[in-house]
C-alpha cells in the first residue's frame, strides 16, 4: 500500500469515529410544529464541540439555535429520544431540560463537552435556523463540516473555517468577538446509551420548574 493511500485511509478512520453513521430522523411536520419550543432568551448560537479525555481530539460538533424556535442541529448525531422529535439532523423542542440532557448525554468517563456562546442578533439566528433546517440530513464524518458551512453563511461569522475536524470547528469558533466558551465534565459510563435509556423527561421539568 502507497504511503498517501495510509495516509488517506487514517484520516478516514479518524473522521468516522468523529461522526458516526447513524440514519437521519424524519418525524412528521406535525409532530415537529407541535414540539416547537420558543426560549425566553436572547437570540444566541451554541455551539457543542466533544472533546476525547485521553487524545484531545473532536469527537462531534452540534449547533444549537435559540431563533423564533430552539433546536439543535446534530449532524449524524448519535443522542436521540424518543420524546425529542427529529427531521433531518434537527432536534426539535429543545427546552432547558433537553438542552441539558443533551450536554449531560454527550459528558462521560471518556469525552468532555466544550460549550461556547454568542448572542445574536434577531437577523442572524433566523437565518441559522433556516440554513439548517433547509440544509437536510447530513453523512457521516461531515459534522463540523456542515457545521461550519452554515456559520460561514452568517454575517459576522464569514471568517470561520471551513474545517472536516471538530476542535479546529471549535477554535475558529472561538475566535468570534463576544464567544464565551465553558467546559463540561461528567464522569458517567462511556456509552452513551446508557444516558439515553435514564433519560425521564417528566423528572426534569420537574427539577427545571
Amino acid at each position: 500500500m502507497r504511503f498517501y493511500t495510509v495516509i488517506l485511509v487514517v484520516m478516514a478512520s479518524v473522521l468516522l469515529s468523529a461522526c458516526g453513521a447513524h440514519q437521519a430522523g424524519n418525524a412528521p411536520p406535525e409532530v415537529v410544529s407541535q414540539a416547537r419550543y420558543v426560549h425566553s432568551g436572547p437570540p444566541a448560537l451554541t455551539l457543542f464541540t466533544m472533546v476525547n479525555n485521553r487524545t484531545g481530539a473532536g469527537g462531534h460538533s452540534s449547533l444549537m439555535i435559540n431563533g423564533s424556535q430552539r433546536v439543535i442541529f446534530d449532524p449524524a448525531g448519535s443522542v436521540r429520544h424518543e420524546t425529542v422529535p427529529e427531521r433531518n439532523d434537527v432536534l426539535y423542542g429543545i427546552t432547558p431540560g433537553v438542552a441539558d440532557f443533551y450536554t449531560r448525554a454527550h459528558a462521560r468517563a471518556t469525552h468532555h463537552v466544550v460549550v461556547q456562546r454568542i448572542v445574536v442578533s434577531p437577523e442572524v439566528a433566523e437565518r441559522a435556523l433556516q440554513l439548517a433546517i433547509s440544509n437536510g440530513s447530513v453523512g457521516q464524518a461531515q459534522c463540523a463540516l456542515s457545521v461550519s458551512a452554515i456559520l460561514r453563511q452568517l454575517p459576522g461569522f464569514q471568517g470561520v473555517k471551513s474545517t472536516w475536524f471538530p476542535v479546529k470547528l471549535s477554535e475558529s469558533f472561538g475566535q468570534v468577538p463576544g464567544v464565551v466558551t465553558e467546559r463540561f465534565y461528567e464522569y458517567d459510563d462511556e456509552d452513551k446509551s446508557v444516558a439515553l435509556r435514564a433519560y425521564d423527561p417528566q423528572k426534569v421539568a420537574a427539577q427545571n420548574q
